[in-house]
């Protein structure tokens, strides 16, 4: 009998996740779940064999829009469809769950993301599917895990992303979430610029940050799940091991299905609950205060917020120059260059991780040379065209 590569034993202890809108790459490594955002939204709208999604949707959505709706208006309903349309192009192909992404700009407004998770899981609804196989994706800020608990409560189930400190994993998990993503790589690469070290295994502050959490939902019966995401190299990967779920690129489930060898389970509920491990109680005051004391997490949360915002306005100028042509017949061939200068905030001709501020298998796939940098000409070569490449 042949050994088994590292993704099919990872798949025996842990529930994995395609990091990807792609949904070629969904068909490919045939994960139970899928999650989506705004910037592998773009990334997949741009490939040729999901044009007809995208002009059919831009199409209904200026005609439900009115003769009177300007192109914004237009553009703004086009977004919530678009996301749905490839979430239920996707459940088509996994059997459990896709996670559909709140605007970020709705951070902080709670009121404002429980109308949204509402409208979202309408859509999918009217179109045949249950609440049960839907996800809400929503920052884990305190108004976005209040916002959380509402929904969660009508039976709305949410994941709350952008998490980097344990204080916003205590704080879902007393709201009932039903699922965190806590971001390992965006740790580390906070950590090896504020300190100038290189880390690896089980000292990779992503991979601690991770294991606290389920050690210390497991210790006290938590059910929120936890699916560790935003993976730099398999290495932080294999460190998860026997973790609820992990979120993974197309990158890096190719690299984890080429590889042979022995994977041992590092994340153990049993040996969880074994653990001295000192209960914390939380409130708002207790939230805020670690929030501020946690310089990283507070940090890396204001990024993630402004990333996935400039992912959504990426998008939006997409579909606006999309609708022109359809509205016209004329070509947009600008418009790659004009997100290349939306993304490079200093105008050296090159956008760097920190620049990018999305999502990470989005960049991972346009930095063909992987030198840390996208180019003009990388971005020229297409995004969805790119991300194709990484996983035929």
């Amino acid at each position: 009998m042949a050994e088994k590569n590292l993704l099919e034993q990872l798949r025996e202890m842990t529930v994995v996740v395609a990091d990807t809108g792609d949904i070629q790459a969904i068909q490919k490594f045939k994960p139970r779940d899928a999650t989506t955002n705004p910037s592998l939204i773009t990334a997949a709208a741009q490939m040729p064999e999901y044009q007809g999604i995208v002009d059919e949707t831009l199409k209904q959505a200026k005609q439900d829009a009115g003769p009177d709706a300007t192109s914004q208006d237009i553009v703004s309903l086009a977004f919530d469809r678009l996301a749905v349309a490839f979430g239920l192009k996707i459940l088509e192909i996994v059997p459990k769950r896709v996670s559909t992404e709140v605007d970020a700009r709705l951070s902080y407004d709670t009121e404002a993301t429980i109308e949204k998770g509402r409208s979202l899981i309408a859509q999918y609804e009217a179109a045949g599917i249950s609440r049960e196989r839907i996800l809400i994706k929503i920052a884990s800020t305190w108004e976005g895990i209040k916002a959380a608990e509402v929904l969660e409560k009508e039976g709305i189930h949410c994941n709350l992303t952008l998490l980097f400190g344990i204080h916003q994993a205590i704080a879902c998990a007393e709201a009932g979430v039903t699922l965190i993503s806590p971001f390992v790589g965006r740790i580390l690469d906070w950590y090896k610029k504020e300190t100038g070290k290189e880390y690896s295994g089980a000292e990779d502050p992503g991979v601690q940050s991770v294991t606290q959490i389920y050690n210390y939902y497991k210790k006290f019966g938590y059910t929120t799940e936890v699916m560790g995401a935003s993976f730099r190299n398999i290495g932080e990967i294999i460190e998860l091991a026997g973790c609820d779920l992990l979120t993974i690129s197309p990158a890096l489930l190719g690299e984890l299905q080429a590889t042979q060898g022995e994977l041992v389970r590092k994340l153990d509920p049993s040996k969880a609950a074994a653990m001295a491990i000192e209960k914390i109680p939380m409130d708002k005051a207790t939230f805020d205060k670690m929030h501020a004391e946690d310089r990283m997490a507070s940090e890396k949360l204001d990024e993630g917020i402004k990333g996935f915002t400039k992912a959504l306005e990426t998008l939006e100028t997409l579909l606006a120059e999309r609708l022109a042509r359809l509205e016209s017949d004329e070509t947009f061939s600008h418009a790659t260059e004009n997100i290349f200068h939306m993304y490079d905030l200093d105008g050296d001709g090159f956008i760097t991780r920190e620049e990018w501020l999305g999502t990470d298998a989005v960049f991972d796939a346009l930095d063909a040379n992987k030198d840390g940098k996208i180019t003009p000409e990388e971005m020229g070569a297409g995004l969805g065209a790119v991300l194709m490449a990484k996983v035929a």
